[in-house]
């Protein structure tokens, strides 16, 4: 049995794309570990005196329709009187505990495919202080972000799958380097591979960021080489916080081929080798 709770504050102001990305960001820890989702239980933090209730029914559809696909059940759920609106779920999934995948199976000789775009942080932050308009996320970056990651992590099951993890709030760097430290072994990021939201990097370029790159860039710094010439707004992107992000997936490369094709055949609409696992130091180079 695994129990994951997770919930975040609107990414977006429409309430039912909230709630599906929401919910596809809470469900995501049972599939990076190779589990089902079973049961789903709401966590909602609301300011009811503030907002509309219908503001709160739309969220709660959102995250009901996402659970369904995912073919779980929601039984219940918490609330609770807040002065921003939270919403999340406590999910709990099944696996076999001799095929549990975690961050730290990786071996040196291992290709990294990523499953979807970064750069959903800043993005997020534009449409807040108005530099991007919402309508310009309505048509790639919303349905991509409420996207299961089940169909991914189901193909990928089908290979010699060493590790796995999804990136969400220490960005493409931290996660990366999670996955070098479990097994000891050094991460190649490719630059120029690494998938990205429209307008992820013009918005580094006009001056937005995020309250968690100066956190997550720090975390990195000690193990983290940077051999690419790259600018500072591109920099900004490996330490971009995502919220329902891809998953890094770790198969040997004779496999990668195959794996990128049965994600594509499953309908992941990014399935990228964006590095590889190689004898080294734990950490991560850049190129």
């Amino acid at each position: 049995m695994i129990n994951t709770v997770d919930f975040i504050t609107p990414p977006v102001d429409d309430p039912y794309w909230f709630g599906q990305i929401s919910a596809a960001n809470s469900i995501s820890d049972i599939y990076s570990m190779g589990g089902k989702p079973l049961t789903a239980l709401n966590i909602v933090m609301f300011p009811a005196k503030h907002l509309d209730m219908v503001f709160l029914k739309d969220i709660l559809r959102g995250g009901h329709d996402k659970v369904v696909e995912a073919g779980a059940c929601l039984v219940g759920g918490h609330t609770v009187d807040d002065e921003e609106p939270k919403y999340g779920l406590c999910v709990s999934g099944v696996v076999h505990p001799e095929r549990i995948i975690t961050n730290a199976g990786g071996r040196p000789g291992d290709a990294l495919i990523l499953t979807k775009p970064l750069g959903s942080g800043v993005l997020f932050n534009a449409v807040r202080s108005g530099r991007l308009p919402f309508k310009n996320l309505e048509r790639d970056t919303l349905p991509s972000l409420a996207a299961l990651n089940g169909p991914a992590m189901d193909a990928a099951l089908h290979f010699d799958l060493h590790a796995a993890t999804d990136i969400t709030g220490f960005g493409i760097a931290g996660h990366a380097l999670e996955m070098a430290l479990g097994c000891c072994s050094q991460v190649v990021l490719h630059f120029d591979r690494l998938p990205l939201y429209l307008d992820a990097l013009r918005m580094y370029q006009k001056g937005e960021t995020t309250g968690s790159n100066k956190p997550n860039q720090k975390l990195v710094a000690k193990l983290l080489q940077i051999r690419k010439k790259l600018t500072s707004q591109q920099e900004q992107l490996l330490y971009d916080p995502q919220t329902s992000g891809g998953l890094l997936l770790a198969v040997p490369a004779s496999q990668a081929n195959d794996l990128i094709a049965a994600l594509t055949g499953a309908g992941v609409q990014t399935a990228v080798q964006v590095g590889e696992l190689v004898d080294g130091p734990a950490g991560i180079v850049v190129v």
